[in-house]
């Protein structure tokens, strides 16, 4: 195969304001790995089924959200596709979502208060990108009944 010594350099195989950027987040801390990292046979109770955020967790997501918002990030992201898990929902929210909820909007919570027993506040769905859950984006489908989610109900 021969390379084009005529294209420009930074110049890929598609026109740029045809291409899109990719960012990808892990989601932060979740009870089970608090746990898991004590005794890895944790990872096996269905106490963690489709865990949660720790208050640790939910840290990381504000200032990740800090972060994005103050490097002009977030003006720029269309469309915000998660895994349909707890931890990676709420991460995903937490850090794009519209920001502070209250009763008095005309529109409904991206996230409800105290989701999954988190103790935080409603999450906006005002002045964010469309989210998007997504069942492939799941990191494993294994034995731990932490990688396997909550019905949709």
């Amino acid at each position: 195969m021969e390379m084009d010594t005529h294209t420009p350099a930074g110049q890929g195989l598609y026109p740029h304001h045809r291409c899109k950027t990719l960012h990808l987040v892990r989601h932060a801390e979740g009870f089970h790995n608090v746990a898991g990292k004590k005794d890895y046979n944790e990872y096996l109770s269905y106490n963690y089924l489709d865990a949660s955020l720790t208050p640790l967790g939910w840290d990381q997501v504000d200032n990740l959200r800090k972060h994005v918002q103050a490097s002009g990030l977030s003006k720029n992201i269309e469309l915000v596709i998660t895994s349909p898990m707890t931890r990676t929902i709420q991460t995903a929210v937490g850090v794009f979502g519209g920001g502070a909820y209250t009763d008095a909007m005309d529109v409904a919570p991206l996230m409800v208060a105290n989701a999954a027993n988190s103790g935080r506040p409603a999450i906006s769905s005002l002045n964010c990108p469309p989210f998007l859950a997504v069942k492939l984006c799941r990191e494993r489908w294994g034995i731990h009944p932490c990688d396997k989610r909550r019905s949709k109900r």
